[in-house]
C-alpha cells in the first residue's frame, strides 16, 4: 500500500507508470502493427500476422499492459489531486476509468486475428480470403474503438490539465500543454467516425501536441516529482474550510 503521508513516492509511481503505459503503447503501434498491418491489403495482412505471431501477441499484450497501467496511474493521481478539487478530480478518474475500460474490452478485437487464422474446425466454413478480411476488419474495429477511448480520454486530459494548473504543486505549463493535448484528443475522435476522407492530414500531426504533453507529465512526475510542501500546505487548508 502506498503511503498516505508521502505525495512525492505517489507523484513518482504515477509517473513511471504512465510512461511505462506510453513505453508499452509505442511498441505495440510502431513495431508491431506498424510493421504488420497493411490496411489496403487483407492478404498480406493475414501472411505477416502468421509469419510473426509471437511478435503479434507481444503487441497485444504490450497494449494490455499500457491500457492497465494507465488506469493504475489515473487512480494513484486521484488521490493526489482531491485537495485540489475533489469533484474535479473525481470526474478525472472517471474519464480514465471509461476510457481504459473500452480499450480493455475491445482488445479481443486485436486478438481475433490470431484465432481466426490459426483456423480449427469452427473456420472450415470460410475460405482463407475471407478469413483474412475478418481478421483486417477486426484490427480496423479494434483501432476505431481505440479512437473512441482516446475520445473520452480527452476528458481527463482537459479536467486534469486544469488540476494541475490550480494546483500549486505543479507547473502551470504543464497544465496548459494536457489541455491543448484534451482538445487535440476530442477533435481527433470527431474526426474518426467521419466519412472516409473528412479531416485528411490531420493525422498523425494532431496527436503530436498530445506526445509532447503526456510525456511531459510523466518524466516531471517520475523524475522531479512535485512540491510535497506546497501539497502539504493544500491538504491543510482544505481540512480547515
Amino acid at each position: 500500500m502506498i503511503p498516505e503521508t508521502s505525495p512525492q513516492l505517489r507523484a513518482r509511481i504515477a509517473g513511471i507508470l504512465y510512461l511505462l503505459s506510453i513505453a508499452c503503447g509505442f511498441f505495440a503501434e510502431l513495431f508491431v502493427r506498424a510493421k504488420l498491418i497493411v490496411y489496403s491489403d487483407p492478404g498480406a495482412t493475414a501472411q505477416n500476422i502468421m509469419a510473426s505471431a509471437s511478435l503479434y501477441r507481444m503487441g497485444f499484450f504490450a497494449d494490455v499492459t499500457a491500457m492497465t497501467s494507465g488506469l493504475t496511474s489515473g487512480v494513484i493521481s486521484y488521490t493526489l489531486f482531491k485537495p485540489v478539487s475533489r469533484n474535479l478530480a473525481l470526474a478525472v478518474l472517471a474519464f480514465d476509468l471509461v476510457s481504459n475500460t473500452v480499450s480493455l474490452s475491445a482488445a479481443i478485437l486485436l486478438f481475433a486475428p490470431l484465432s481466426l487464422l490459426h483456423g480449427g474446425v469452427a473456420m472450415t466454413a470460410f475460405s482463407q480470403q475471407e478469413l483474412a478480411q475478418l481478421a483486417l476488419e477486426s484490427v480496423k474495429l479494434y483501432e476505431l474503438a481505440y479512437g473512441l477511448s482516446l475520445a473520452l480520454f480527452s476528458g481527463s486530459c482537459l479536467l486534469g490539465g486544469y488540476l494541475v494548473y490550480r494546483s500549486t504543486f505543479l507547473p502551470r505549463f504543464l497544465g496548459v500543454l494536457l489541455m491543448a493535448a484534451g482538445a487535440c484528443y476530442l477533435s481527433n475522435g470527431f474526426v474518426n467516425f467521419m466519412p472516409p476522407g473528412f479531416g485528411d492530414g490531420l493525422f498523425p500531426w494532431i496527436l503530436m501536441p498530445c506526445l509532447l504533453a503526456e510525456v511531459a507529465m510523466a518524466l516531471w512526475l517520475t523524475i522531479v516529482g512535485l512540491n510535497a510542501r506546497k501539497w502539504h500546505d493544500l491538504v491543510a487548508a482544505r481540512a480547515r474550510q
